[in-house]
Order: structure tokens, then C-alpha cells, then sequence
């Protein structure tokens, strides 16, 4: 069988329409359609049937395309080796991240790539429900997403690889003239009755104040919700609520108008990770790639340390 028709059947597995398949792969559905009863008629089986207006996998069609992964995942692996063995991880690399993540993270990693040479980093921000960012690596080499669970087990599986790069402490972010303000920790019973500034349903962070609401034993009241933390700190810093913020990237043009406080009795942080096919993971470019979102994570962390202490559980 033609590994090119094994890819297409793939990204039909994951894409889930011919219209989808030929959009990511620059073909017309009906060439993509032609492809794959070729590789029916290579297969002996039936790999598609009808459902509605549209296609879905066989049994047999499920199980080749997993068969395409692992094959993908070996030829990426032999390419890899032969690039280490001339010592070239060059080569382009895309990235999606989230914005805060970016923002945090993306600009010492270019430098680091850019002291390398070779290799060219296409960035672009992305910021999905926390359950969709693996979908994004059917588009990206590496997509930056962060999670409440340290497991990450809802993303890691045949499909998605997943490489842990750092935890960051959420804080409770208040104006300066707040009640609050002055308390060097937070408990959850402090923020009964408070206004809350959160995020859209679905976003790591609502699990954080859930949380809190279940420590605290009253549900909290949120009064806005905003995906774009810049949009959150402008209400914050207007005295217009409280909420919760990422503690190394909180403040931006507010950080002398929000105060950012510990909080204790609840575990708040995000988790952040790469996720990326896993024979892309194999390619030394996205390797490299990968070795610089390490060192920076690394380096931010190791900043942070004196600015920001141990969190209190």
C-alpha cells in the first residue's frame, strides 16, 4: 500500500470529512476521494461506508489508519536518525500556542533558535478549550496547551505525545486599595462575596475557582468572563472585581494597578505542556525545538523562584 494513501486515510480518521482532509492537504475532494479507493482496492477491504451526507471508517478503515500512525511514526524516526548523523536539525517547525503561554515562553525560545541557525519557527496563537487543544496538532508540529491536571491523561494516547515543560502558580490578583490587599495569604473563605472576573466554561482556570467554591463551601459569584487575560487585568485594575491570574505573566501595562496574592487551602496552577503527532515528535527540527521550550520554561522558573514564594497547600 502507497504510504501517501495511508496518510490520507489518516488524516480522514482524525479530520472526520474528504472536504477536511483535502483542505489541510492542498487537493480537491474529489482527488482525495480517488486516492482512497485506490487504497481500497490495495487493501481488499471496504474502508469507508456512507453515513448521511458524508463518509466514516470501517472497522477495517479505523484500524489501517492506526497502522498509518505507526508507520508514520517509523519513517519520521529513520529521517531523524540520518539528520543526527549529519548533525542538522534544520528545517521549518510550526507552533500554536496559547497567548499567555507565548507571551511567556516564545521569545526566548526563538533566540535560542535563532543562536543555532537553520531552523525557522512559525508561530501562531491559539486559544481553545482546554479538551480541544489536542485537535490543533493536526495542523502544527507542536501546539503549547495548559490544563489544571498535572496527568495530562486526557491528551496523551496513540495519536497525541505529550512533554511536560513547566507548572506555574495561579494568583489571586486584586486592585491595590482592596480590603484583602494587605494579607500576606489568602484563604477561601476570604473571597465569599467577592465579584469575580473568570473565564469562558471550559477554560483551565474555572476549574481553579470551582475549587475555591468547594473549599470555601458558597458557590463564587462571576460577574464577567473573559478568555484574554489583558481584558481581565484592565477590569481588575478598575476595581471591577477579583480573579485568578497566571503568576509569571500577570500584570502587564497594570502591574503597579494589581496586587497578586497567594493562595492556600486550594492547589492553584496550571499545568503547561507540548503536544505534538507522534511522528512528528520524532523529527530532530521539532526535537530541537522542544530542547529550547525546556530551557526557557526552565529559565522562567528559575527567575520567578526569589520574586514568588513556595505556594502554601
Amino acid at each position: 500500500m502507497d504510504v501517501r494513501r495511508l496518510e490520507l486515510l489518516r488524516e480522514l480518521a482524525e479530520r472526520g470529512s474528504i472536504t477536511e482532509v483535502a483542505r489541510a492537504t492542498h487537493r480537491t475532494p474529489s482527488a482525495v476521494s480517488q486516492q482512497l479507493r485506490v487504497l481500497e482496492r490495495e487493501a481488499g477491504l471496504p474502508l469507508t461506508e456512507k453515513a448521511g451526507r458524508g463518509i466514516v471508517l470501517t472497522d477495517a478503515g479505523r484500524a489501517l489508519a492506526r497502522s498509518a500512525t505507526d508507520v508514520a511514526v517509523a519513517i519520521e524516526h529513520a529521517a531523524a536518525l540520518w539528520d543526527e548523523f549529519r548533525n542538522d536539525p534544520t528545517g521549518e517547525v510550526s507552533l500554536a500556542t496559547f497567548p499567555t503561554g507565548g507571551q511567556m515562553l516564545l521569545p526566548g525560545v526563538v533566540q535560542r533558535l535563532d543562536a543555532i541557525g537553520g531552523l525557522t519557527l512559525h508561530c501562531s496563537d491559539r486559544d481553545p478549550e482546554s479538551d480541544d487543544f489536542p485537535a490543533l496538532t493536526a495542523d502544527f508540529d507542536i501546539v503549547l496547551a495548559h490544563s489544571a491536571s498535572s496527568a495530562a491523561t486526557n491528551w496523551q494516547s496513540n495519536e497525541i505525545a505529550a512533554v511536560k515543560l513547566m507548572t506555574e502558580p495561579l494568583d489571586i490578583a486584586l486592585p491595590p486599595g482592596h480590603p484583602l490587599a494587605s494579607k500576606d495569604l489568602l484563604d477561601p473563605e476570604d473571597l465569599i462575596g467577592e465579584r469575580w472576573i473568570g473565564v469562558p466554561w471550559g477554560y483551565p482556570f474555572e476549574r481553579t475557582i470551582q475549587n475555591i467554591a468547594a473549599a470555601a463551601g458558597s458557590p463564587m459569584n462571576v460577574v464577567q468572563r473573559f478568555g484574554d487575560t489583558r481584558v481581565t487585568e484592565a477590569f481588575v485594575a478598575a476595581g471591577l472585581g477579583i480573579a485568578i491570574l497566571p503568576c509569571y505573566t500577570a500584570g502587564g501595562a497594570y502591574r503597579s494597578e494589581i496586587v497578586l496574592k497567594n493562595l492556600r487551602g486550594v492547589v492553584a496552577e496550571r499545568h503547561i505542556f507540548a503536544l505534538m503527532r507522534p511522528d512528528r515528535a520524532e523529527r530532530l527540527a521539532v526535537r530541537t525545538v522542544i530542547d529550547a521550550l525546556r530551557a526557557e520554561a526552565d529559565a522562567v522558573v528559575a527567575a520567578n523562584v526569589d520574586r514568588n514564594p513556595p505556594r502554601v497547600a
